[in-house]
């Protein structure tokens, strides 16, 4: 080997992941990125610990080959050759209420700035730029999942990378495990930043543990998830945080391609006084320029200003840069998608033909789950899926529901437990449910006013129970409602016409001889005639003497007439039957 070597190749050769060679570098206080080169003599000493070493290639000498200048033209067509490169990541900071998720992001901005950043962060636009070096980072500012899941409930997941933020004294909250879930259900990649190691309290080796125990186990551990050692108040572990987010970045090899025209989504949009509306566009692929015209859902207009998270003014904004846009003519939902059409035009007739089929979607809008109207969906499937989203008082009620659950057995109807957790229900819970068409069912606990609203505007069903039998009940009884029932015939009585009388209005009715059982108004009949079904449908009218009547017993006499149907003829023989209900079990 002759000269430096790149940490890939290195990896490559030795047969380990770039990640833990990076840590073992650390371990030598050699910081490296997966694309660095390292000196021979900090690669030999890696290259020991793993049996190999490292010897000096002996190359021959030669002349340089002559280069060749390239034409206008061929340097025209390989700037038009590179259609992707690689692009900041987009980061999404997690986890419990009291655990530093601010405390990081703050941090984290500052050490960018003690670092040599021109300008701090002036204007909060939903969205932040860092730079490490000649790298950048985008941290979203959308800390809880509410916004995560609401993302995920339009079908528009904007992060790369999920970090879950943990407090090495409290570890695993449940808050946590449901940002946990919110990640995977959004299927991000995610990495464990472990807070407050500077406190007498901090035992990261539990919190370790409880990821392991969730199928979260970390590197140092033999598994796959990145974990890191922080503190948010002292700043210890942060550069190495940030080192290991370029490091998953690189190995995601995320790329866009800048020579193109924006698209991307609304983080967040306002009415802003001075500005008029106002939207927070994450650029995912693209170039977005003053000027442009973008088409936001059903809205369209022209770029007239684009303002980046420093409150500095531009021309344009590449891809993963979150910038605040002017030029809408009104407000759009939050992670709706926007893109970049040709002319006014186009964009308005677009524009147009959106806001068309919205109005249709409004009139026409399916509705959520609820144990009243699941069941027609049967009409299109064989078998049924009732998601649930479990919210109870206590961890030991959560596991007695779910066991008392897991215990319905049905071949018919499933039960999928999309999340449960302890504490009140909120409106994160309702988005999860809105998302996966779920139904909330709470046990002795408390609804707050946000999931309220957000149900009536989502139109999510919430259930609360105190009592756990009734509530294994009613999901039992919910199932079961959930099953079409089945439909039995029982003949109840047959007549024969005797003749068939011609009224007003071209009205035909059959007087008929009840020969057995007996007639009901409300029955069904058939026609038979030499055997055959000619006809077969509800009685219009039932009569005896003029009068209408809701029974006719055997061997009396009676007039029929049947709803579109006329063409009786005598000797016919009329049978009739009601139609039984039975309830399906599971």
């Amino acid at each position: 080997m002759k000269g430096p070597i790149v940490v890939r190749e290195l990896a490559e050769v030795l047969g380990v992941r770039p990640n833990q060679l990076i840590a073992e570098l650390m371990r030598l206080n050699v910081l490296a990125s997966i694309s660095e080169s390292i000196e021979i003599k900090d690669a030999s000493r890696v290259a020991e610990k793993h049996g190999f070493t490292v010897e000096r290639e002996k190359k021959p000498e030669h002349k340089p080959l002559p280069v060749k200048k390239e034409t206008k033209e061929a340097e025209v067509a390989k700037e038009r050759a590179i259609v992707e490169l690689l692009r900041p990541p987009v980061v999404t900071v997690l986890g419990h209420v009291d655990h530093g998720k601010t405390s990081l992001l703050d941090r984290i901005r500052n050490t960018t700035v003690a670092r040599g950043e021109s300008g701090g962060i002036t204007q909060h636009i939903g969205a932040s730029t860092v730079g490490t070096g000649k790298k950048r980072i985008t941290f979203l500012d959308t800390p809880g999942h509410e916004a995560f899941t609401a993302m995920r409930a339009r079908g528009a997941t904007m992060t790369d990378i999920a970090i879950i933020v943990v407090d090495a004294q409290d570890g695993l909250m449940p808050q946590t495990q449901e940002a946990i879930k919110h990640a995977q259900a959004a299927k991000v990649p995610i990495m464990v930043a472990i807070n407050k190691i500077d406190l007498p309290g901090a035992n990261p080796d539990r919190v370790k543990q409880q990821l392991a125990g969730i199928a979260l186990t970390p590197e140092d551990w033999g598994g796959s998830t990145i974990c890191c050692l922080v503190s948010a108040l002292t700043g210890q572990g942060v550069p190495e945080l940030l080192d290991m987010i370029l490091l998953q970045a690189e190995v995601l090899e995320l790329k866009a391609n800048p020579g193109k025209p924006a698209t991307g989504f609304v983080i967040e949009s306002q009415l802003e006084s001075g500005m008029g509306p106002t939207a927070n566009l994450l650029v995912s692929n693209g170039t977005l320029n003053v000027g442009d015209v973008i088409l936001c859902g059903p809205l369209c207009g022209r770029v007239k200003a684009l303002i980046d998270d420093h409150g500095k003014k531009l021309k344009s904004a590449g891809p993963a840069t979150p910038v605040k846009c002017l030029g809408l003519p009104g407000v759009p939902q939050a992670g709706a998608a926007f893109e970049i059409v040709a002319d006014d035009k186009t964009g308005r007739i677009i524009a147009e033909e959106r806001q068309a089929s919205e109005k249709l979607a409004t009139l026409s809008a399916p509705k959520r789950a609820s144990l009243a109207n699941i069941f027609d969906k049967l009409k299109e499937n064989d078998q049924v899926e009732l998601n649930l989203i479990i919210k109870t008082d206590v961890q030991g009620s959560l596991e007695a529901i779910a066991h008392a659950l897991k215990q319905i057995k049905s071949d018919k109807v499933t039960v999928n437990i999309i999340m449960s957790g302890v504490g009140g229900i909120n409106a994160n819970d309702v988005l999860l449910a809105s998302a996966s068409n779920a139904i909330v069912i709470g046990f002795h606990v408390s609804v707050d006013e946000g999931a309220n609203r957000m149900s009536k505007k989502e139109g999510v069903e919430i259930r609360l129970h105190s009592i756990i039998y009734e509530l294994v009940d009613q999901v039992r009884e919910g199932m079961t409602g959930l099953l079409v029932p089945l439909l039995r015939e029982k003949v109840i009585g047959h007549a024969e016409i005797k003749q068939v009388f011609t009224i007003s209005k071209g009205s035909v009715i059959a007087g008929c001889m009840c020969t057995d059982g007996k007639i009901t108004s409300r029955c069904k009949a058939r026609v038979k005639r030499a055997g055959a079904v000619v006809f077969e449908g509800v009685l219009n009218s039932l009569r005896r003497f003029q009068n209408d009547v809701s029974e006719v017993k055997e061997s009396q006499e009676c007039g029929v007439r049947l709803e579109n149907f006329s063409a009786f003829a005598e000797g016919d023989i009329l049978e009739f039957f009601d139609v039984e209900r039975i309830a399906q079990t599971l």
